[in-house]
């Protein structure tokens, strides 16, 4: 649980500060997010593991957390069976584009 967390604010502390004009939602949430020290190649890069591994639906929540991430928190510790699945879920994809984008 603690390697996922970081793994989120890992990624939430390197997100651009710039809008981004064509992608996913996932790689817009993140170009928009305003962080300082990130690229495109790192939201494109975040998009494409999510691309592999999510749902479309799945891909539109976690693009939610970036400019919420509180309401992640809120689904981690959410009772329902479907949080928790998704959860388990985002926890896979975290430690994913952790290892895959550097």
């Amino acid at each position: 649980m603690k390697q996922v967390l970081l793994s989120f604010a890992l990624i939430s502390a390197i997100l651009p500060s710039q809008a981004a004009f064509a992608g996913g939602s996932i790689e817009r949430a993140c170009l928009s997010a305003n962080r300082a020290a990130a690229s495109r190649a790192l939201c494109g890069c975040i998009q494409n593991v999510a691309d592999s591994m999510l749902t479309n639906t799945e891909r539109a929540k976690v693009a939610k957390f970036f400019k919420d991430p509180h309401r992640s928190q809120a689904l981690r510790q959410s009772d329902r069976n479907s949080d928790e699945r998704f959860w388990k879920k985002y926890k896979e994809f975290g430690l994913t584009v952790t290892s895959y984008c550097r």
